[in-house]
C-alpha cells in the first residue's frame, strides 16, 4: 500500500509541458527551488520536445554569455537593408510585398 501511494504522489507532481515551458527559464536560469528543478529535470529526461527546447534556450543563453561580437559585414548589409526600407516604398521604385 505504501509503494503505491508513493507512486501515485510522485504521479501528481509530475509537470506537463506547458508548465515546464512557463517556467523553463527560470530553471536554466538557476532560480527555481529544488523541488521544480528536481521535476523539470525529470520532464526534460522524459520529454523529447521539451528536451530540444532546452536545449535551444541553453545553445542562444550561452551564445549571449560569449558576448561574441556580430560579423561587421552582416551588420552593414543588414543596416543597409533598413535604410533601404526607410528610403524605399511602393511609389519610389522599391518593390511592394502586397498583391
Amino acid at each position: 500500500m505504501r509503494l503505491w501511494r508513493r507512486r501515485r504522489d510522485t504521479a501528481e507532481r509530475r509537470m506537463g509541458c506547458a508548465e515546464v515551458i512557463r517556467v523553463l527559464q527560470a530553471y536554466l536560469d538557476g532560480e527555481t527551488d529544488e523541488v521544480t528543478a528536481r521535476q523539470v529535470v525529470e520532464h526534460l529526461d522524459d520529454c523529447r520536445d521539451c528536451g530540444l527546447e532546452a536545449d535551444l534556450y541553453r545553445e542562444i543563453k550561452n551564445s549571449l554569455a560569449r558576448q561574441e561580437r556580430p560579423d561587421a559585414r552582416a551588420v552593414a548589409r543588414l543596416r543597409g537593408f533598413g535604410e533601404s526600407l526607410l528610403h524605399t516604398g511602393p511609389g519610389a521604385g522599391g518593390r511592394s510585398h502586397t498583391r
